[in-house]
């Protein structure tokens, strides 16, 4: 790749990133052993690292500082930008650059009942070097990781993960290991995470890099600073891939269990010599492993997976990992999935719901909108609030939500009309409709064009389970 002395604009970047992206992925698919050296001039090169600019400064934590008070989102100008990165450019090459620590910052823990999770905050340079890394490794390792993990993944996303609990689940795959790894992000045994780069990363300054950002540290906010002897802190853009490529260990394991016994015809005739057979549907750290057999043969798999996690330094909580039946039914991504009969028929059906958990969250998050008092309008309120349920009827839209969505309809009419009634007291029903509800069917709260969202003419449908033909971005690009 060219270096030339004038700093790249970013879509000629990018269209060259996106080449060299395709030849790692390409050669890492074409041999599988293959060990890759000479990475890091990649991560310092300029076309490298002008795009990771763009995703450091696209990032929805670009406003937020670490322990240097550089926010990225204000460095604005393009020449501090230019400057910014060719700095981090000459560090890199004269190998000078350290990583900081990050700054831990405690964030709600999403429908947990007011528990935080840590999130560690690296610097703008760090992010920026981070993602450079993020964009050599991850299609070389996207060429080894299996079909069944989809979380932080190119191209999937968490309805993949459910669709295809919903198709084993249709399977005969009814009973279900529901397991939790227990501080996941913070316990990871760096050397095992190093060891299994090396399976593919040959370049020992790329692998030396990484380690300095697992060793770089966690300063509190009392300003104190203490050691990451194991673990990769939640927050760092590279921390999902990495996750990813330790917790490929599961994933290997058992889809060798699963390759082992060929096709289905002979997977077949080993349950019926009473053996079983088992699928793995993996999300980042949140993991199902599904079992077409007997009740036994899943509460053996603790056992099993606890030899799986224990040489990466974690392993399973003991309060949240639990054997079930799909009939009983199980949360998963957000999630209810449960098989039932169908309604007039003696037939029985696998459906996904939104669960108990996730509606709670969504109507707890209404309630505290529409608690506020104050001098904000009617419009004001609708925006964030369509906001808010938009985003999670879009993500619950494929399933059977039909019901959950009148509910949440009528939930939010009567919070935002009572909010209507305390912005105002004394006003009469009619005066309330006339000045702040529409008069299509339904009486729906309005303000300057914005009105209410409709949760219930979301429409509903089903995800199809796309098994093993989701393409990697770099495998499209291959045939464009």
């Amino acid at each position: 790749m060219n270096t030339g002395d004038l700093w790249p604009d970013p879509d000629g970047a990018w269209l060259r990133v996106r080449r060299m992206q395709t030849k790692l992925h390409q050669w890492a698919v074409g041999d599988p052993d293959r060990r890759f050296d000479d990475l890091y001039n990649l991560v310092h090169h300029p076309d490298f690292l002008t795009v990771a600019w763009e995703r450091v400064r696209g990032n929805k934590g670009a406003r937020t500082a670490g322990v240097d008070r550089v926010i990225p989102a204000f460095i604005a100008a393009d020449a501090d930008i230019v400057a910014f990165l060719k700095n981090t450019r000459e560090q890199l090459k004269a190998r000078t650059f350290t990583p900081l620590p990050v700054r831990e910052r405690m964030i709600p823990k999403p429908g947990s009942g007011g528990k935080l999770r840590r999130l560690g905050i690296p610097t703008a340079m760090d992010r920026l070097v981070q993602a450079a890394l993020v964009l050599v490794l991850e299609p070389i390792f996207e060429a080894s990781f299996k079909p069944v993990s989809y979380g932080f993944r190119p191209e999937r996303r968490a309805h993949d993960a459910i669709a295809e609990v919903h198709h084993f689940g249709t399977k005969g795959y009814h009973w279900v290991l529901d397991a939790d790894i227990e501080a996941c992000f913070d316990n990871i045994a760096h050397s095992a995470l190093l060891e299994r780069m090396r399976r593919r990363v040959g370049d020992k300054r790329v692998l030396a890099l990484v380690k300095a950002f697992l060793k770089a540290g966690i300063m509190s906010a009392d300003g104190e600073t203490r050691d990451t002897n194991t673990g990769t802190p939640q927050g760092g853009i590279a921390s999902p891939l990495l996750a990813n490529i330790a917790l490929s260990a599961l994933d290997e394991h058992f889809c060798a269990k699963w390759d082992a016994h060929g096709n289905g015809g002979r997977r077949t005739a080993h349950r019926r010599r009473g053996g079983a057979t088992y699928r793995i549907v993996r999300y980042a750290d949140d993991f199902l492993i599904m079992v077409c057999g007997a009740r036994a043969h899943a509460d053996a798999l603790w056992e099993e997976v606890t030899a799986v996690l224990a040489p990466l330094g974690l392993r399973l909580s003991v309060a949240k990992t639990w054997v079930c039946h799909i009939d009983e039914g199980l949360d998963f991504l957000g999630f209810h999935i449960q098989r039932r009969r169908k309604k007039g028929t003696s037939e029985h059906y696998v459906y996904t719901y939104p669960s108990k958990k996730a509606l709670a969250s969504i109507t707890g998050k209404v309630r505290a909108m529409t608690n506020k008092r104050g001098q904000r309008t009617l419009a004001d309120l609708l925006r964030q609030l369509n906001s808010a349920v938009r985003g999670w009827c879009y993500y619950f839209r494929f399933g059977s939500s039909t019901a959950t969505f009148h509910y949440l309809d009528d939930f939010c009419w009567r919070r935002v009309t009572l909010w209507l009634r305390k912005q105002h007291p004394g006003i009469d029903w009619r005066t309330l409709r006339r000045r702040y509800l529409t008069g299509e069917p339904g009486w729906r709260p309005a303000e300057d064009g914005i009105m209410l969202f409709v949760p219930q003419r979301v429409k509903v449908t089903r995800y199809r389970w796309r098994g093993y033909s989701i393409p990697t971005p770099w495998a499209r690009a291959a045939t464009v």
